[in-house]
């Protein structure tokens, strides 16, 4: 059976009334970016915070971490969307939780969607923390005692400094991924680019182009992130230390 391509379809009304379909896109393409952002800033600062408490020498704070990482790591994604989505409300007390479930769309799905994907992606960017802050040689943490520098200050001004030019690299792809993964949101009904891709096909029974047009513009997204990304690498390295990455 022969497919017809209909180009012309990103141009037709969308029935909501709110443009064409290539704007409907276009809007959904944005609120996959407010989500991955906001759930970004979430993630690195939870991560940051973490990871560096897992390679401090106090046992306890290093139990509470990896406590923590895995129980955001070993619990599909999925599944907490739908945690934070249906069950976290009803935990709350009764006032607030109904509060909660009254929030209008799209902000009903945006922030559970937000938190979920902050809190799943810490765990990632605190394993890749650890690893960087692990990375280093024990004397550059020496250096910071023989200088006076209290162990929060040697992390402050010695240790994450270096680490964090070293994960730049993974941390790159965790922030694509988080882009990726924000797609994920579509099951509690927000609309964001997959799910007006969908919505898009249900609505023209045009599948192909629907899912084409979503799919380049995750690869145009992701594109630019990937090189501001390695501009900054190439910005922050330390000479002789890291690697410059190679151009294209």
């Amino acid at each position: 059976m022969n497919y017809n391509w209909e180009w012309g379809i990103y141009l037709a009304a969308e029935p909501g009334g709110t443009g064409s379909y290539l704007q409907y896109l276009v809007v959904g393409l944005g609120w996959t970016l407010a989500t991955a952002l906001v759930a970004w800033a979430i993630a690195l600062a939870i991560g940051l915070v973490v990871g560096t408490l897992r390679t401090t020498p106090h046992k306890w704070v290093v139990r509470l971490g990896n406590a923590y990482v895995e129980v955001f790591r070993n619990v599909p994604l999925i599944v907490q969307m739908f945690l934070w989505f249906f069950v976290a409300p009803e935990l709350l007390p009764k006032d607030l939780g109904d509060w909660v479930k009254q929030v209008p769309p799209p902000w009903g799905s945006y922030l559970p969607a937000v938190l979920c994907l902050g809190l799943y992606t810490s765990v990632r960017v605190a394993e890749q923390v650890k690893a960087g802050i692990q990375s280093l040689s024990r004397g550059q943490a020496m250096a910071g005692t023989a200088l006076g520098l209290t162990l929060g200050q040697t992390y402050r001004f010695v240790l994450l400094p270096m680490a964090l030019r070293i994960v730049l690299p993974p941390l790159t792809s965790e922030f694509m991924n988080v882009i990726k993964n924000s797609s994920v949101a579509l099951t509690i009904g927000l609309l964001e680019l997959t799910g007006r891709a969908r919505a898009m096909q249900e609505f023209s029974f045009k599948v192909f182009e629907a899912f084409a047009a979503a799919t380049l513009i995750y690869l145009l997204t992701n594109l630019v992130v990937v090189l501001a990304m390695r501009a900054l690498e190439n910005k922050v390295r330390v000479p002789g230390f890291i690697g410059q990455a190679p151009s294209t």
